[in-house]
Formats: structure tokens, C-alpha cells, sequence
């Protein structure tokens, strides 16, 4: 597991952050710091990059080992309990249910 590179923006920023708001956060305020996605500014900012993981695309292997790290550190850091211990396992079983209903069957 590589090093995390997140660390605490000078304080926490609550709430939907504006594009120059984001542009003028530090590489160390994101998940993925190559591509600036998932700044993680708050604790629910953290859960957010927690939920979206599997959604952010064009990134390599190791950049989300790196982003793992980085939510590990910030999720510690906010005093979010995490209960995935390695990325493959955000996504997966995450207590949800799929409902869904079948059509009915005609004779």
C-alpha cells in the first residue's frame, strides 16, 4: 500500500464546493490527486469519495491504491469508521438491497 498523500486542508469546507473553490485546493485535499477527483474536505465529503470510488474513470490500479490510502487517512482523520480494508471492496455489499419486480408471467 503506498503512502497517503491527503492531508487536512487548513480547515474543513461543508457543502457543495464551487469549481474555483476545488481549483484552489491542493493536491493533498483529494482522493486522487493525479486527476483531482474526490476532494475529501469533510467528513462527508470523505463518505462521498467512499461512495463514488468505483465511479471515477480513467485511472490506473495504483492510483487507487493511492486513493484508498488517502480515504483511509482522511476517514481517520473525520472519525469515519471504514470497514473496507482494501479498494476492491467499496461497491461490494455495502448494505443495500436491489429490489426489483419480475413481470408477471401470462399462461
Amino acid at each position: 500500500m503506498p503512502e497517503p498523500t491527503w492531508k487536512p486542508h487548513g480547515f474543513a469546507i461543508d457543502g457543495r464546493l464551487s469549481t474555483a473553490v476545488k481549483d484552489s485546493l491542493p493536491m493533498t485535499a483529494f482522493a486522487f490527486p493525479r486527476t483531482r477527483k474526490e476532494p475529501m474536505t469533510d467528513a462527508t465529503h470523505v463518505r462521498d469519495a467512499m461512495a463514488r470510488f468505483n465511479q471515477v474513470k480513467e485511472v490506473t490500479d495504483s492510483e487507487r491504491d493511492l486513493a484508498f490510502a488517502n480515504i483511509q487517512k482522511a476517514a481517520n482523520h473525520f472519525d469515519i469508521q471504514m470497514k473496507e480494508t482494501n479498494w476492491h471492496e467499496f461497491g461490494w455489499n455495502r448494505g443495500s438491497t436491489i429490489c426489483f419486480t419480475l413481470p408477471a408471467q401470462t399462461h
